[in-house]
């Protein structure tokens, strides 16, 4: 019970990376708050999970939603959080970089980079009050090591992997540790608009090719890594973007 009585918000948490994050951090002891645009896919992981955990509606993208998220959850658990993981994530489709227009650019930094602007001017005064605080950002690979075709999406997630960085010098002094956790291309619905073409075995070769453990991410890989930070095994550690990639940045 690594996370024994920590409470911990996970954005995106209906599904994918946020989903396997929410259920592994409940399993260690920890009391989760699911949050997702999709407020009805939220409540049935959470419904799955069992209490204390409970879901939010929220819409990342809107400074609103995150305050609401952040009163909610210390209505519900004493007025304390102890761990935010900015998992709410988009993409454009893989393709050449003038066919994504101005809106689809705009959602993807909405969504991958503001989102997480907001959530730390609403998390970051409470963490200070407590003097402790874990924010674990959900970066990529692909602000490493970018793939063709991903340019704004790849900048994007390079965006999210320096702010971690810069978050951590910055609220080090305050104990509140920052790090990003780097998947590698994971088994998730985004995963078609990734690849820019079918998800057939013949497809995946292509990418899997450029793994060296031959496969892709998956959540309960991601789940893992966002533990460990997570968790005071960790305790010493801030400001790393943690690749989570089978060998794809090597």
């Amino acid at each position: 019970m690594r996370l024994q009585n920590k409470i911990a918000i996970v954005t995106g948490a209906a599904s994918g990376f946020g989903e396997g994050i929410a259920r592994l951090f409940a399993a260690e002891g920890a009391k989760v708050v699911l949050a997702d645009i999709n407020g009805a896919g939220a409540q049935a992981v959470a419904a799955s999970i069992g209490a204390p955990s409970m879901a939010h509606t929220c819409d990342v993208t809107q400074r609103s939603d995150i305050e609401a998220l952040v009163a909610a959850t210390c209505k519900a658990y004493g007025g304390r959080i102890d761990i935010v993981v900015n998992n709410a994530g988009w993409t454009h489709r893989n393709g050449p970089l003038l066919d994504v227009d101005e809106a689809t650019f705009d959602k993807v930094y909405a969504i991958n980079v503001k989102s997480i602007f907001h959530m730390v001017h609403a998390v970051v005064p409470l963490m200070r009050q407590q003097k402790s605080g874990v924010i674990l950002n959900v970066g990529s690979t692909a602000g490493m090591r970018p793939r063709p075709g991903l340019t704004w999406y790849n900048s994007s997630k390079g965006a999210v992997n320096l702010m971690s960085k810069s978050l951590a010098v910055e609220l080090g002094p305050d104990n509140i540790r920052v790090n990003a956790i780097c998947p590698v291309m994971g088994v998730t619905g985004l995963l078609e608009q990734f690849m820019g073409m079918p998800d057939t075995p013949e497809n995946r070769k292509k990418f899997l090719a450029t793994i060296p453990l031959g496969r892709l991410s998956t959540p309960l890989d991601i789940a893992k890594a966002a533990l460990f930070l997570a968790s005071d095994d960790a305790e010493f550690i801030t400001g790393v973007e943690f690749p989570v990639d089978g060998g794809r940045t090597v």
